[in-house]
């Protein structure tokens, strides 16, 4: 019977994705590489790199994510090893701290930062006040330079994937390996450089790939920004074509392939290598008390990152409390008004409740295909089953933007799957898009909970007479109940605010999910982008909930739910 149920489990899942992810992914190729006459071609491709309109907008795409990958990396190592080997006053509050910018995603957090560094913003105010700029003179920071703004702000919100990796990294090295190489003679940096990062490197790769891809795609922050040549802004806005134009599909297939490659190179030179160790989690490895000098140095580094990253939370909620806010360092009035009316708005209310309805849905199919793909990986020796690990994971490397495309493409008129035309009603879509997109989470949790409880317990209930399914729901589920809340609260809280999926899917008001209402009233005159900041500030505290929940459940483990 477990035999027979697992090859039924390892069908169901090469069917849903056969479906659901690749069949859009070839649909995008189809598109972008099948002419009019139905053979194959690579002029529509080619063509992409000979306009220099989409070049410049690959290449911005390609910087912005090198960028905030390496920016991102700079920053979170650093603080990783010291939360990993040192102990100092407050560490626990400054590490939950350091999380804080994954509660809001970037592009919320670009209204805040708009605020501040525009035109008539809080700085410009501010340096008028200090007489550094004249009163009649004003800087547009943004619109100067709104490629580093970019960069910035996904460094500022997407540093923390990174940093829980190499925290878990760090948890799962051997201390004899370091203690043997500083035994013959390498200390220091030279340790370090040697024998700590060479062990990191898988977890890092895991972190980095997730920024990089989540920066290269990233559509929410470009748009706020007013930012068009960039590749997947230049995407969202050929979507009007998709029907009649190859280019859109030859700009998501080069964004897709130029996804691929990066994370094919990554693997092979980063990825690849994989260190046993004799004596993993045997005994944890040994920190060092600071004194005081080193405790303030700490401090000051943590909280000077800290500070920075919540640099657009706090614009954001300022923004959300005021009736206006224009030429000056803060609000002039301070009302509640707006948190009514982000309860009570035509464009909110319905949102709130799709953004239910679509993430309950997906994170209960996630749930129940996540535990029997778990079950599958650890509790069984099927052929094939690192594949399914592999197919499990692989949302992780193919961008949200890419999937959101393929499901356009796939149920356009005359299409197999038209009936599922998110122009008419994009539920069904949508719930699937944010399921596929999250799988991962819930596979990785359910995998760590299958491998931590002993198999001896369901091998027992099994003799006892109690059937395989049986066992699972009395013995095994109780188990593994922690690592499953866990996942299911981030795959909840992040696909109530996913972004690419419902900007693109999501095209009559009466479906929109929270961050498409949120982007909607922004563009609205007049009281807009502050009933905007509002609601962002509702999900900000609901995501903040979630996360912290989880982190209390899985602590240092976190990082492993980011890994692809």
């Amino acid at each position: 019977m477990p035999k027979k149920s697992a090859y039924a489990i390892f069908i169901l899942t090469l069917v849903f994705f056969a479906c659901f992810f690749l069949w859009p992914i070839l649909q995008i190729i189809k598109g972008g590489f099948i002419n009019a006459n139905g053979s194959f071609t690579f002029v529509y491709f080619f063509e992409i790199f000979a306009n220099p309109i989409y070049m410049e907008g690959l290449r911005n795409a390609f910087l912005i994510a090198f960028l905030t990958t390496f920016f991102s990396f700079l920053i979170s190592t650093p603080l990783a090893f010291a939360t990993d080997r040192f102990q100092f006053s407050g560490k626990s509050i400054l590490q939950s701290l350091l999380l804080v910018p994954i509660i809001m995603p970037p592009f919320v957090g670009a209204i805040g930062v708009k605020q501040i560094f525009g035109q008539y913003g809080a700085l410009n105010a501010l340096l008028q006040k200090l007489g550094i700029l004249a009163p009649e003179k004003t800087i547009d920071w943004i619109g100067v330079n709104p490629f580093w703004g970019m960069v910035i702000l996904n460094t500022l919100h997407l540093y923390p994937i990174i940093y829980l990796n190499a925290v878990a990294a760090l948890a799962n090295i051997d201390p004899n390996m370091e203690e043997a190489a500083q035994n013959l003679g390498s200390t220091g940096l030279k340790k370090f450089r040697k024998i700590t990062l060479p062990l990191m490197r898988p977890g890092l790769f895991a972190g980095g790939t997730i920024v990089f891809i989540w920066a290269f795609t990233e559509l929410g922050v470009p748009l706020i920004f007013d930012y068009s040549r960039i590749t997947s802004v230049q995407i969202y806005y050929g979507i009007k074509d998709i029907g009649g134009s190859p280019f859109p599909y030859a700009l998501v297939a080069a964004m897709l392939v130029g996804s691929i490659l990066i994370y094919a190179v990554g693997k092979g030179i980063f990825g690849r290598s994989s260190y046993a160790m004799m004596a993993k989690a045997t005994h944890a490895s040994r920190t060092r008390q600071l004194n005081i000098k080193g405790t303030i140095f700490c401090w000051l580094a943590f909280l000077s990152v800290i500070g920075l990253a919540i640099l657009p939370h706090l614009g954001v909620i300022i923004l959300s409390f005021a009736p206006d806010w224009y030429a000056s360092i803060l609000p002039h009035d301070w009302t509640l008004n707006n948190y009514n009316l982000a309860l009570g708005h035509s464009l909110t209310v319905s949102s709130i409740g799709n953004s239910l309805k679509y993430a309950s849905a997906a994170t209960v199919f996630d749930i129940v295909l996540g535990i029997c793909i778990a079950w599958v990986l650890v509790r069984t020796k099927l052929p094939g089953k690192a594949f399914l690990d592999t197919l499990a994971m692989l949302p992780l490397a193919v961008p949200g933007l890419v999937l959101a495309f393929g499901y356009l493409a796939m149920s356009q008129e005359g299409k197999f799957f038209e009936f599922l035309n998110p122009i008419e009603n994009p539920t069904f879509l949508l719930i699937v898009a944010y399921a596929i997109r999250r799988l991962p989470y819930i596979v990785r949790s359910a995998v760590a909970g299958f491998q931590q409880s002993s198999e001896t317990y369901e091998e027992a209930a099994q003799n006892l007479g109690c059937g395989p399914a049986k066992c699972i729901l009395k013995i095994t589920l109780p188990l593994i109940a922690a690592n499953l809340l866990a996942g299911a609260l981030l795959s909840f809280s992040f696909a109530m605010l996913e972004v690419s999926d419902s900007l693109i899917l999501a095209q009559k008001q009466a479906f929109y999910p929270i961050t498409k209402a949120i982007y909607e009233l922004f563009q609205l005159l007049g009281d807009g982008r502050f009933v905007a900041s509002a609601l962002g500030v509702w999900a900000m505290a609901f995501l903040a909930t979630c996360i912290l929940g989880a982190s209390l459940i899985l602590g240092r483990k976190l990082g492993a739910i980011f890994r692809a």
